[in-house]
Formats: C-alpha cells, structure tokens, sequence
C-alpha cells in the first residue's frame, strides 16, 4: 500500500481510517487490536520515517465517553508527552546561544537561588536532579496557571535531597522549572515560544496553552477498562510491592509529586487545557507528535530542521540513569527527555521522547529514522509505558 493511499476498515464497531505505506501495515494491525483487545475508545497513531509521513490513522470516538467520531483533526490533552515537546525549547536556545546548560539556574532566574538552590545547574533541573519534585504547599489551578505564582512557589522551594547528588521525576513541578526559565530567558511564556518557534513553522497542530478558538477540536479524556488480548503474548505484570506502597502513601514522595495542585484538577476544564503548563497540559494531534518529533532528526517534507546534530546527540545523551526518587523504578533521562529503558521502552538504544501518564507517547529513533506519535482518550493506570503504544512500537519494529 503506497504512502498516501488512503485507508478505511471498519469491524464489528470500529472504523479506522486513514494512511499506511506499503510495508507498515502491522501498525494499521496493531492499531484495530487496541480496540477489539485493550479496551481503546477513541485514538491517533501517527509514524515518520526519513522525514517522511508513513502511517497516519484514526478510530473511535472524540470522547471517552461519547458517540461523535474521532475526525482527522481531533487533538486531545496528552499529559506528560508534552515534556518532550517542551524539552526542546531549552535544547534549541542553547543552540542559539542563548543558554548555558552548565550555569546555575540563578544566573538567569536570581530569585531561584533561595533556600539552597543557588548551584542547581540548568543541565541538572532538567534532568529531574534539581531536588525540587514537590511543593510543601500545592497550588490550586489558578495558582498553577499563573506563572508569576507558581515561579515564587518554586523558588521558595527546599530540596527534599541534595541537588546533582541523585534523580526523581518532577512529575508536576518540572512546568514551573521550565517555564521559568524560559520566561527569564526569552522574555516569552514557555506556550508563546512553541508557537512562534516550533508548531507555526512546521505547521503542527500542537499548543501548550489551548487557544479558545480551537478548542472544538479536543475530546474528553477519563478512564478506560484495564484489558489486555489473551493472545498478546504479553505477561501480566504487576506492580512491585515497593512501587504500591510509594502510591498509596500519601507522605511519599511519588504522592507529593502527582499531588502539588490541588484540588486535583479536571483535565476537560477549559482553564486546564488553556494554562501554560507544558508538563503536563499540552494539547496535540498524534499527527503533531510525530512531526515534531521527525523535525529534530531531519528536514520533514523539504522543511526546515529544529536540531543540529550536536543539538541531536545533546538531545538523546543520559544524564540520569538508575533509581528514581520518585517513581521508584529504574529510569533513564537526558536533558529533559525520557530515554529508552525498562520503565519507558521505546523503539531502541538511541530513542528519546517522552510518555504522558495513561497513555499518549511521542519519541524519535536517530538509527531508523523513525518518528511517533500516539494519542488517546482512555486514560489506564500506566505511568511510563503503555499496552496499546508498546503494541504500536512492537509493530513498527516488525515493519522495519
């Protein structure tokens, strides 16, 4: 099937439609098995390869809990996966010239130096060393959503562990880190930037801070059943007793991290979806994930490239490995992207990226060429690595 030609499938319930090259049709595969298997409502895959669009499919439902269909054009809140997007901009100003990633934090934000943060090194508040992963005091939504706030919550923040000496996921508090920094830096709010600088030019349809005006285009996420296919092959894993326990207390730090805006918001409230919190409320077509993430290996469809290749290597070089204060697994991390390991397997050694807890995934593969992006509605417990997107990848992989 050439790349291009246009797909439709339906089965039972499930119309999927779309584009697959000849060659990727495990992925088209794989994709319809979320749905008959693993309990998947609505969604987008989309995959890159040297630039060039592969795979681009949709099904299900806009909603979680609705009947509209998923249309070409349907973005949804992809959590977490926004870190990756966002992990780009300090990449690209250090590019420029316009960031050292080895001065302290301070040099560009004075008022971060407080309560002993004065030699946190930018390369270390990226790479989740800061020591910074919760707040004594959360914020509600409104606080989270103003900048000016959140930064003064940040910078009166005490370590919970000695900066640079250890990693722990800044689950939440790496939105205000980041986006401080920028703001300090640039003079623009992190959403601002992204636009101006990345989704404009490559023609993505990818926010961080939702614009009123396109707000029709997002679905409602919520839960979805916990299923997996008799016939995937796959173990039943479950979760080790340390990794509960760190979830169910509510002193811990994995607790404190998921829990420093308070109430716990709604992420279909408009005011959500329209702060600029590029941690974890990003707004994105799978179609935008991969594209974006195709333009930091390469020039997309004749484009322009967002990485030179020492921004590349940069990109995809570890900068934590081992235990994780906060997740309480093994993680690897470069300089704000999530890398390839046991906790978030993506498609090899050399991949960088980022997952969104519950589901969305985006990432690149230098050796392939290979860029992805999947979004979804239905949420599952999954922190770092997802059934339905390691279906996906496992497929790609068997394209290959």
């Amino acid at each position: 099937m050439g790349v291009g030609r246009t797909y439709e499938r339906k089965r039972g319930s499930v119309d999927v439609r779309g584009t697959v090259a000849a060659g990727f049709e495990p992925v088209r595969d794989a994709f319809l098995r979320n749905f008959e298997g693993r309990g998947e409502r609505g969604a987008a895959v989309a995959v890159y390869r040297d630039g060039t669009k592969v795979v681009d499919l949709w099904a299900g439902t806009k909603d979680v809990d609705g009947d509209q269909p998923w249309a070409v054009d349907t973005a949804q809140v992809v959590r977490s996966a926004t870190k990756g997007v966002a992990a780009a901009v300090p990449l690209l100003l250090h590019q420029r010239g316009q960031l050292d990633l080895d001065a302290p934090v301070g040099t560009y934000w004075p008022e971060f130096k407080a309560a002993g943060k004065d030699r946190v090194t930018v390369r270390q508040l990226l790479a989740h060393r800061a020591g910074v992963p919760v707040l004594d005091r959360p914020l509600t939504l409104a606080e989270a959503a103003d900048l000016p706030t959140a930064m003064a919550a940040m910078a009166a923040q005490t370590p919970v562990w000695e900066p640079g000496t250890a990693h722990g996921y800044h689950a939440h508090t790496f939105s205000w880190l980041l986006a401080g920094l920028v703001r300090r830096v640039t003079g623009r709010t992190i959403g601002r930037w992204v636009a101006e600088e990345i989704a404009r030019p490559l023609g993505l349809d990818l926010w961080i801070g939702l614009p009123e005006e396109e707000a029709h285009r997002v679905g409602r996420l919520g839960p979805v059943e916990e299923r997996e296919p008799a016939d995937s092959g796959m173990p039943r894993l479950r979760p080790k007793p340390a990794v509960t326990a760190a979830y169910q207390d509510p002193d811990s730090l994995t607790r404190r991290a998921f829990a420093v805006i308070e109430p716990k918001p709604d992420e279909n409230d408009p005011v959500y979806r329209a702060a600029e919190l590029p941690g974890s409320a990003g707004v994105a077509t799978a179609r935008a994930l991969a594209r974006f993430y195709a333009a930091t290996l390469g020039p997309v469809d004749g484009g322009p490239r967002l990485f030179a290749p020492a921004t590349l290597t940069l990109a995809r070089t570890e900068e934590s490995a081992g235990p994780d204060r906060v997740l309480v697994v093994n993680t690897r991390f470069g300089l704000g992207h999530m890398l390839h390991g046991p906790a978030s397997p993506l498609l090899g050694p050399g991949s960088f990226g980022h997952p969104g807890r519950g589901g969305s995934l985006g990432f690149a593969d230098p050796e392939s060429g290979i860029a992805f992006g999947y979004v979804t509605n239905g949420m599952r417990k999954t922190v770092t690595a997802d059934p339905r997107a390691q279906a996906l990848i496992r497929a790609v992989r068997a394209a290959l």
